[in-house]
């Protein structure tokens, strides 16, 4: 087992951990990490265990004890939708900032990292004002991290979409061949035509880029469960930076609002356009402050950011619906976007 650093000045332990029987290789790894740690007194434990990654926490006495050790193993083939290098220096922007953990090391396949002390966000306190109140503040102050000086931010969205586009179709075209066409064959859900679904993102497209939203640093994926909530600090961390990039702010927000429906939607629990309009508030009024401006907030701004999320959350509220209009040809079949978010066509 060799290890060095990588471009980044990070610590890259060339050691690959096998995913059905990890122990033995994260016992390698924190030999590294944390030398004076006695193997007979480390606990493990396993956080999520899945199709996309394994997450394991190390530590002697407490998790909450300073010096655990989270060591993340990607899910195989995970990198063809995830741009793993780009994560890791987006897990090092966000620590500079203060805004996310610390990164020990990468390892052939996977990273270590700092265990955020709290406990995961239960979905039922995601509307309570002292919570959303507290998520907003803190994407504020990330979305105020500017990028380095001469360095571009391009938004993610588009080349993402395209990246999910090309798999869709490649995976399409792989199970149209292996299916068998004889009576006994199973039938393939319905899906719209990879060219219909590129006619629904070029008008999306077109019609988001008139909205001129700002491009900002975002998490792009922020469920509850990557958000950390210290209820003995009164804060929040969002954590798990695999789609973390420059992006649109209202993609961001919107996005973040769509997750209210949860994992199993059901967007009776989108917020509110009340609950919509004070995160805003808040939100402007960490992000101004966080860029150095005066963090007073109109009403006028808040509305204009709410319009903006709206269009890119596709979700029009019936006291919008004459001014956030989606443009789309009648007779084009329901597909993608009017599938997941039935309110983009109401």
């Amino acid at each position: 087992m060799d290890f060095g650093s990588s471009g980044n000045n990070l610590l890259h332990v060339d050691l690959n951990i096998d995913e059905n029987e990890p122990c033995r290789g994260i016992l390698d790894l924190l030999r590294i990490l944390r030398p004076y740690w006695k193997t007979e007194d480390i606990q493990m434990k396993t956080f999520t265990e899945g199709l996309t990654n394994q997450l394991i926490g190390c530590y002697l006495g407490s998790l909450q004890e300073p010096g655990c050790v989270l060591v993340r193993i990607y899910g195989r083939r995970t990198e063809l939708y995830v741009n793993r290098v780009r994560e890791v220096e987006m897990f090092q922007v966000f620590h500079s900032h203060g805004c996310g953990p610390e990164i020990y090391c990468t390892f052939q396949n996977g990273i270590c990292y700092e265990f955020v002390g709290g406990a995961v966000l239960d979905d039922e306190l995601l509307p309570q004002p002292s919570i959303y109140r507290l998520i907003a503040a803190e994407m504020g102050r990330i979305h105020a991290i500017q990028p380095k000086c001469g360095v571009s931010a391009e938004p993610l969205l588009w080349t993402k979409m395209s990246q999910f586009l090309t798999m869709v179709k490649s995976s399409t075209n792989s199970n149209t061949m292996l299916q068998s066409p004889t009576k006994s064959s199973v039938a393939m859900p319905e899906v719209a035509s990879f060219e219909t679904l590129s006619a629904e993102i070029g008008s999306l497209k077109r019609h988001l880029l008139q909205i001129d939203s700002p491009v900002v640093l975002c998490h792009n994926d922020l469920l509850t469960k990557n958000i950390i909530y210290n209820q003995k600090e009164g804060r929040v961390k969002f954590i798990d930076y695999e789609y973390a990039d420059y992006n649109y702010q209202a993609f961001d927000i919107g996005n973040h609002f769509n997750e209210f429906a949860g994992v199993n939607v059901n967007y009776s629990f989108y917020p509110s356009p009340e609950l919509q309009r004070d995160w805003l508030k808040v939100y402007l009024q960490s992000y101004k402050e966080s860029t150095g401006r005066e963090a007073t907030v109109t009403e006028a701004e808040v509305t204009q950011l709410y319009i903006q999320v709206c269009k890119f959350s596709l979700w029009k509220p019936r006291e919008l619906r004459a001014s956030v209009h989606f443009e789309r040809n009648p007779n084009t079949p329901l597909c993608g976007i009017d599938k997941v978010w039935p309110n983009a066509r109401s």
